[in-house]
This record gives structure tokens, sequence and C-alpha cells, in this order.
């Protein structure tokens, strides 16, 4: 038979509510009263009702993760770190995909807004107005987008692709081509933003190509638009375009990256499964993961559910941004304005990093 809290209070000689306390509020028991409180409950084998526990806390120890594409491999490995770093802190994730819909964003908020004690959105595509309304409702913090006035962790997409445009230009491209990912997209308004301005720093022509969808096979519809625009390299809003338009631009006869260069951004794994290997800009998805789930309690564990989640009663507005950092493989070589030459193997060389 489990275990129950009156088994734990009679061996550790305290009150049924301290037990609770311990579990419950651990800052407000003795730290030796808890220490004994917590050796018994291990040696019996007792493990707190959640659902009991929630009754009493108002907190559930539920956080709620939601994506944009569940299928996109640049998912899993966030989703797999925070989930980790929540288990950690004795908390579990819920995963919801939203297939892209803001409509769908909005409602599984609403959903899960009294089921959870916060929500990860990462990469949401819904206005900057409605997050700012909904984190009303639950504690959000937003990864992979800037919403002001609320906590986020995002990747510097903007630095990569300025890593990505010099590299090019250093191979000697001056006609470059991006290829754009969602509408509405935070990440995509940065990658645009930030290689525009590295292309008029060096003297480089980016025409866009997009929006697109941000799926292998968005690459794959823009191939021949690339080889009529008459550029000689792409930057890709993400690995999955990145791939698709070079298996197109293959079947076409068009190769890669003696004729065109390509260059993705997130480092998943078929980036380096692929051939040629793709060049790509990492970026730190799991560090994003566990960064976020560390903001969402940055709080003080006791504080009744449906306040803010700083623990002084004020919402945190706390922005961490992770670097980015160029991989250099082999989907990139000389443009035409730079002749081959020995220090070209140098500059294409496997799994070269630049920051």
């Amino acid at each position: 038979m489990p275990a129950t809290i009156r088994d734990v209070a009679r061996a550790s000689g305290v009150h049924i509510s301290t037990v609770s306390r311990t579990f419950s509020a651990p800052h407000l028991v003795n730290p030796e009263t808890r220490s004994r409180v917590l050796a018994c409950a291990e040696h019996l084998g007792y493990r707190p009702n959640r659902a009991a526990r929630a009754l009493i806390t108002g907190r559930t120890h539920n956080i709620g993760l939601m994506v944009a594409d569940i299928a996109n491999p640049f998912f899993p490995p966030l989703i797999k770190a925070a989930e980790s770093q929540a288990r950690h802190r004795d908390y579990h994730i819920f995963v919801t995909d939203t297939n892209e819909d803001p409509a769908v964003e909005e409602e599984l908020v609403h959903a899960l807004a009294k089921q959870v004690d916060g929500l990860l959105l990462c990469s949401p595509r819904m206005s900057n107005d409605l997050i700012q309304q909904l984190s009303r409702e639950v504690p959000l913090v937003v990864v992979n987008r800037h919403v002001t006035g609320l906590p986020s962790v995002v990747m510097d997409v903007g630095q990569g692709a300025r890593l990505a445009i010099e590299h090019l230009s250093g191979l000697g491209h001056r006609d470059i081509a991006l290829l754009g990912g969602p509408r509405g997209s935070w990440t995509n308004r940065e990658i645009r933003r930030a290689a525009g301005n590295a292309a008029r720093a060096v003297g480089a022509t980016l025409t866009v190509l997009g929006p697109n969808p941000p799926t292998e096979d968005g690459g794959l519809a823009m191939a021949e638009q690339v080889q009529r625009s008459g550029v000689t390299a792409v930057l890709a809003y993400n690995d999955l375009m990145a791939i698709g338009l070079i298996e197109r631009l293959d079947s076409l006869g068009v190769r890669v990256p003696s004729d065109i260069s390509v260059v993705g951004i997130d480092d998943i794994a078929l980036s380096r499964l692929t051939r040629p290997k793709l060049t790509t800009v990492a970026t730190p998805t799991a560090a994003a993961g566990r960064a976020a789930v560390d903001m969402l309690l940055a709080h003080d564990p006791s504080s009744p559910r449906g306040r803010s989640i700083a623990g002084d009663g004020r919402r945190t507005t706390a922005q961490v941004t992770l670097q980015t950092e160029l991989v250099i493989r082999d989907s990139t070589g000389p443009g035409p304005h730079r002749p081959a030459d020995p220090g070209d193997a140098a500059a294409a060389a496997p799994d070269g990093v630049a920051s």
C-alpha cells in the first residue's frame, strides 16, 4: 500500500501540516525539519498528490510549451531541453503544436491557462497586442521573439544573418537572394533587416523572395525563381528551406556550390547529412529551452497561482539573447567576383565556425 502523508508525519515526528508545507512551501519550514521530512518521505517512497497539492497551493507544477510546428526539426532539441530543465525543478511540461496558426495559438492559451502555472510561447504568430493581452491571463515567456513588456529568450539570428552575408561576400558573391520565411514571423523580420544591412555594407545586392512556408516544400517551390533571378548565392530562412532548395536545384541541373552557394539557418541534424553538407547559422535551441524554463520559474514558488512571474509582485520583463555562429561546410564556394585559389579550400573547410 502506498505511503501516505500521515505515515511521513508519524515517521518524522511532525504534524501533517508540516509535511504538507515541506512539499508546497519548503522555504517556510525549518531546514533541519525539512531535511528530516524529506528523508522519511524518500525512505517510505511517499510521493505527494499533485492534484491535492494544487488545491492547497493554487499551483499545478505544470508548464505549457507551445511550438509553431512540432514536425520542424528546429523544435525537438528545445522541447527536450525545456522538459529536462522543468523536471529538474519538479515541474512537468505539456507540449502543444499550433501548426503556424495564430488562431490556434490563442485558443490553446485560453484552454491551458487554468491547467498550468505558466506558458512558453515558441515562435508565436499572434500579434504583439494579443500576446500582451493574454499575458494578463497566465504568466508567459516568449521564445524566439521580442514582445515589449514581456520576458523573452531570443537567439540572435540577426548576428547570424550578418555573418552569412559577410561569408558569401568574402567568397566573391555580389548578387544574393534571401528566401524569406512565414509572414508574421519576428525571426523573419530580424533576418531580413540584418541581411539587408550587411549586404549594403559589403556592396552586394540582396533580392528578397517570399514570404514562404518554413518547410522543405517552401524551398522546393522557390528553386525555379532562384534560378531565373540570376543570383549566385542564397541565404534561406531555415535549414529545411535550404535543403529543399538544394534538392530541386540539383534536379534542374544547377550545382551547389559550383553554380549557386546556399546557406541555411538553425544547424539541424539534417544539415550535416545532406550532400553537399549545408553551411548554416547554428542557433542554440537547447540553451533557449533551458533559459525559458528558468525565466518562467524565477519567482517565489509559494506565490499564489495567477500572480506575476516576479516574486516581488512585479512581472519580469527580462530579456535573454543567445549568440549564434556560422558553421561553414560544403554548400558555399567561390563566386564570380573571386577567382578560385588555394585559399578558397580553407575558406570552405568543413565545419569551420565563425563568430
